[in-house]
């Protein structure tokens, strides 16, 4: 296991992220204790999560999972802030000082700890001047409740005014920015890349795997397995069908093929192939992994003895060009967000 910076912070951070959406919910607390565990165990020191998974399960099966192995201050925990907690209170969402300031507390109580090392906003919220969200996460910081904050899929210009007014009014500047990243969307390296190298501003990708079609499950011209993340069964949303249109063209099709084919011959899975160029991406500082299973975990960690060549990066690009990524990622926000849709109840 490779460690990088957190952007400008110093803090050295695994090169994968272990993500924890799905503790507490889609995997029971005791399986995601293990899990984290083992992530631990192999060299793991980066856990993130966010209040609106299972809507708290997640952090109470982080805190649990810390509290029983005792390794909190060896970890660099995240979680995030901005989903709607509670579909009956207007006052359960956003990016405002109430919310945010509330949040946090709550965060704090299920994850069993003093301090949170890296706290998000989940999206942006047009809504809300910069500067109110700002200044609630500065008091946070100076309370020594939070020690960095970042953003999570906000687009290039967002963080350019984040940076701006932080500076303005002397306050503590977003440190890193989770966007998502992956072979059917490259759409980060036109402006979000070459914004944080500059600036010195950490990339954390979630979605290596475009939310499991590139780990090879789903097939042309099959039915969408029942259970998975694009079963129109358990997601049923607007969203999912954009990313149906999105992940299951005939391009995307095409992209699969070869990535099975590299797979085929690197003797490795397509899941740990395409983990492997994401990673493997210049910008990129740690990549969030999101297992359900104990079985899901070690194949994504094996990603890290995958090497691509200059040549199968020439060969993916034949398909994956960077400028074919025409649509921009998702930088709306969730305040109308329906946990139930994604079973994040």
């Amino acid at each position: 296991m490779d460690y990088r910076s957190l952007g400008r912070t110093g803090v050295m951070v695994s090169e994968l992220c272990l993500g924890c959406m799905n503790f507490g919910g889609a995997t029971s607390h005791a399986d995601g204790m293990d899990i984290i565990d083992r992530a631990i165990d192999e060299g793991i020191n980066f856990l993130d999560t966010a209040d609106v998974y299972w809507r708290g399960g997640s952090e109470l099966a982080v805190g649990k999972a810390l509290k029983r192995n005792g390794k909190r201050n060896s970890i660099v925990l995240a979680t995030k802030v901005h989903g709607r907690m509670d579909d009956d209170d207007i006052l359960a969402a956003g990016n405002n000082r109430r919310h945010i300031i509330k949040a946090c507390e709550a965060s704090l109580m299920r994850l069993k700890t003093d301090y949170i090392d890296l706290y998000q906003i989940h999206r942006p919220n047009s809504d809300i001047p910069i500067d109110e969200t700002l200044r609630a996460l500065d008091d946070l910081i100076r309370a020594g409740k939070v020690r960095y904050i970042g953003a999570s899929t906000f687009p290039a210009w967002r963080i350019m005014e984040s940076f701006w007014v932080a500076k303005e009014l002397g306050l503590n500047r977003f440190v890193s920015e989770q966007p998502p990243y992956h072979l059917l969307d490259r759409s980060i390296e036109r402006e979000l890349i070459p914004m944080a190298r500059s600036y010195g501003m950490a990339i954390l990708p979630w979605s290596p795997l475009a939310r499991g079609f590139l780990s090879g499950k789903y097939k042309r011209g099959e039915p969408i397995p029942d259970g998975s993340r694009f079963s129109s069964d358990s997601r049923r949303s607007p969203a999912n069908e954009r990313r149906l249109r999105k992940h299951f063209d005939d391009r995307a099709y095409k992209l699969l093929e070869l990535v099975e084919q590299l797979a085929k011959e690197k003797d490795c899975s397509p899941s740990q192939l395409a983990l492997a160029w994401v990673v493997s991406k210049p910008g990129v500082t740690s990549t969030i992994i999101g297992p359900r299973t104990m079985e899901h975990l070690v194949d994504n960690i094996g990603a890290l003895d995958v090497k691509l060549s200059d040549a199968d990066h020439a060969q993916l690009d034949t398909i994956a060009e960077p400028e074919l990524a025409t649509v921009p990622y998702y930088h709306g926000n969730m305040i109308d967000f329906k946990p139930s849709e994604y079973g994040w109840n």
